[in-house]
């Protein structure tokens, strides 16, 4: 307990210490400066998932109760089963294991004391909150208490997380290159998870990659495509994908590379309208609509702080949203804007989370998990990406129009003017790649006329 209190401790300081320095006399913010806050968005999308302490990997001994309950049991479960967790956190440790089957396994094992700490935890992060909020009344943190009390009972049931798990597996069964590990039912519960093992190097792990020959870039792709699928199309997306959770490998029998995701007790079900509005507004700010950044911006809850909005889910400057992100790469005088300017904005963006709606919030999180990975691998955001996200919208909006109308010959002109704009991003895609994703003038001028932004 004392550990975790002061874990939320840390966190209340830099939360004091970073709205101490905010120049809050400016009524007017100045969109120009809208790039400083990609700083300010991993300060607040950081109070967002505070409460992940309690799922990060870190060392914690392994001799619990109920590990060793279960040890006493091994011999008549397992040929072999490791000492030593694979790897351990807050809520529970994985074991490698081999069943009497001959079955490899990993044995998800939660920490007996959870289920009832993990109440005393969230009321210590709202007695915390609230003193925030006496303290800078202008920051608003408490919506952060209330994810964690809708969010941690789903973490800490096991069987929920075997439920994810075949979910978003079949969901996302036409990616070849996405494995999920298969759950052995008849071996788990509440708190003990089999699973199938699977071996493999971290998304992060450039070295790794290097050594198997395995292309980052293809990863990096890989990963916009599910993450897009998720999002976009179907609406519920695995909320946790930080390198301990994402693996990379070559398939044993193939050698084709896959992408292993692991750890699905953390899911977030978008509903359609939010799920609809998400998809347009990234068309808008993907085709540089600035009008519909507005609008969607607004209808999701943003309001008038719209263009912070957008540079939070990009993670650029508005003068780059403004010009195109697809367009715009990122240049170092704009890295050093957001660097120099970050803190101004921490009231403003405080309040924008506030405003938006909850599955916001997890949505921000996700983003920046994956930038931290694009990060790592040294793969950016290109604007081959962006078609790819482009691509999910445009199946997301058609697939809704479709369910709308019962006419034949309506679905049909949808199914054509879907089929279309696809191949449009398909040439458009093409002649990125022909000149070295440098745009001429009557290449942007022929794109904003065959891609006008759906509304």
């Amino acid at each position: 307990m004392a550990r975790r209190a002061l874990k939320l401790a840390s966190w209340t300081s830099v939360a004091l210490a970073a709205s101490g320095i905010c120049l809050y006399s400016n009524k007017y913010l100045d969109p120009s400066d809208f790039g400083a806050v990609r700083v300010g968005r991993a300060v607040a999308t950081t109070a967002v998932i505070s409460y992940d302490y309690l799922t990060s990997l870190k060392s914690v001994p392994y001799g619990s109760e109920e590990y060793l309950q279960l040890r006493s049991k091994i011999h008549d479960l397992f040929l072999s089963f490791d000492d030593t967790p694979l790897g351990a956190a807050s809520l529970a440790q994985v074991h490698k294991a081999v069943l009497r089957d001959g079955r490899t396994v990993a044995v998800k094992v939660q920490h007996p004391k959870v289920q009832a700490q993990s109440s005393k935890d969230i009321l210590l992060m709202e007695v915390l909150v609230l003193a925030v909020k006496q303290l800078f009344p202008e920051f608003e943190f408490m919506w952060l208490v209330d994810e964690a009390k809708k969010n941690l009972p789903l973490e800490l049931d096991f069987l929920n997380e075997g439920r994810n798990a075949e979910k978003v597996a079949q969901m996302l069964k036409h990616f070849d290159f996405l494995k999920v590990p298969r759950i052995y039912w008849e071996l788990s519960t509440k708190r003990v998870l089999l699973m199938e093992f699977v071996d493999g190097g971290q998304v992060n792990d450039r070295h790794y990659m290097e050594r198997n020959k395995i292309d980052v870039n293809e990863i990096s792709r890989h990963l916009g495509r599910m993450y897009s699928e998720m999002i976009f199309v179907n609406g519920f997306v695995h909320c946790d994908p930080h390198p301990g959770n994402v693996l990379v490998r070559k398939q044993p029998d193939t050698g084709k590379v896959e992408i292993v995701l692991l750890d699905h007790g953390l899911y977030q079900a978008l509903t359609e309208e939010f799920r609809l509005d998400y998809c347009r507004l990234w068309q808008s700010l993907i085709w540089t609509d600035m009008q519909g950044v507005r609008k969607y911006g607004q209808r999701l809850g943003a309001g008038d702080l719209y263009p912070l909005f957008a540079c939070m889910l990009t993670a650029r400057s508005w003068d780059a949203v403004n010009r195109g992100i697809g367009q715009t790469p990122v240049t170092a005088t704009e890295d050093s804007e957001i660097r120099n300017h970050a803190a101004n904005y921490l009231p403003q963006i405080s309040q924008l989370l506030n405003r938006v709606p909850r599955q916001m919030l997890l949505i921000f999180k996700t983003n920046d998990l994956l930038r931290g990975i694009e990060a790592a691998l040294g793969t950016r955001a290109s604007a081959s990406s962006f078609l790819n996200m482009s691509r999910c919208c445009i199946k997301a909006l058609a697939a809704h129009k479709k369910q709308k109308t019962r006419s034949l010959f309506r679905r049909a002109r949808i199914s054509l003017r879907e089929s279309f704009s696809l191949w449009k991003i398909n040439l458009h895609e093409l002649v990125l790649h022909v000149k070295g994703l440098r745009l001429t003038g009557w290449v942007r001028a022929l794109l904003c006329w065959l891609l006008p932004a759906s509304h």
